[in-house]
């Protein structure tokens, strides 16, 4: 008589497979684009051509003055570039892969997200973990050539360097719980996809991605104050420019860690009300 015995996985084997599927789900959109080499170069010469416009637009405007709002050329140009790389890591095209909160939402598809063992929350924040990874490998590769061909500075201290690296961490969660809530709009709106690229577009504008807010009115810059798109990008590129001084980097940080803590508060309670909206019919 042959007896089989039934061995329960293990701790670690349940953790390693854990792993490895969350792996998987953070994969996709890098590998779509990693799979499609005329995609991969078109995004690297774009992102190279704006690196130059970028430097060579800020350079001749400069050319006459060496401050302007109390920016040298140096740093205004630091920013740019910087400001130019990080977009790199704030939004990548899901479209091609049919991924995107709105297309789910038009073919009916996001059902699968709430019928899933994994909830949908967490399948949300995997897929952009792994952009946000693929983004910063972008950026990080270009940060090296900018440094190396003299398109960026370094920071005048290793205070400045350590408080943009934990405000840049800060401003990307920041972002992630916006660009959540802008997605998290589809499931009470029919067509919002004007709506979404107005918000966008708004987001950028008042984060600093196209100018420093330095550039801005006193009044548009207290308005901003009162918003979380700042402390996203304009705070951590202040601080590695310098012209957020180290010694009021700790109330910046607080600022945007009372903001990250808000917002997850938020797109909690809202990921419960959309479930509630959520009907399947058929079987």
């Amino acid at each position: 008589m042959t007896v089989h015995a039934h061995v329960a996985p293990s701790g670690t084997s349940r953790v390693a497979t854990g792993i490895t599927r969350y792996w998987g789900i953070a994969r996709i959109t890098p590998l779509g684009e990693l799979l499609a080499p005329p995609r991969l170069s078109a995004n690297a010469l774009r992102l190279g051509v704006q690196i130059f416009l970028v430097v060579c637009l800020w350079r001749a405007l400069y050319a006459q003055t060496s401050h302007v709002a109390g920016l040298t050329r140096e740093q205004a140009v630091t920013y740019a570039v910087l400001a130019t790389l990080a977009g790199r890591m704030r939004i990548l095209d899901r479209r091609y892969g049919r991924d995107t909160v709105l297309q789910h939402m038009h073919f009916g598809t996001v059902i699968y997200w709430f019928l899933r063992p994994l909830a949908p929350r967490r399948y949300y924040v995997l897929r952009a973990l792994g952009d946000q990874v693929y983004g910063f490998t972008w950026a990080l590769v270009g940060y090296a050539i900018c440094l190396w061909a003299g398109a960026v500075s370094l920071p005048s201290s290793t205070a400045s360097m350590t408080a943009f690296v934990v405000s840049m961490l800060l401003g990307q969660m920041i972002l992630y719980h916006v660009m959540q809530l802008i997605d998290l709009t589809c499931f009470w709106t029919l067509h919002n996809s004007a709506a979404l690229l107005i918000l966008q577009f708004i987001q950028n504008l008042l984060s600093g991605s196209y100018s420093p807010l330095w550039f801005f009115p006193d009044w548009f810059n207290t308005m901003s104050s009162f918003l979380p798109f700042q402390f996203t990008l304009n705070v951590p590129l202040s601080l590695y420019a310098g012209i957020i001084p180290p010694s009021d980097a700790i109330q910046q940080l607080c600022f945007q860690g009372a903001w990250v803590v808000g917002l997850a508060l938020l797109t909690k309670w809202l990921w419960r009300r959309a479930a509630r909206r959520i009907i399947s019919q058929g079987g």
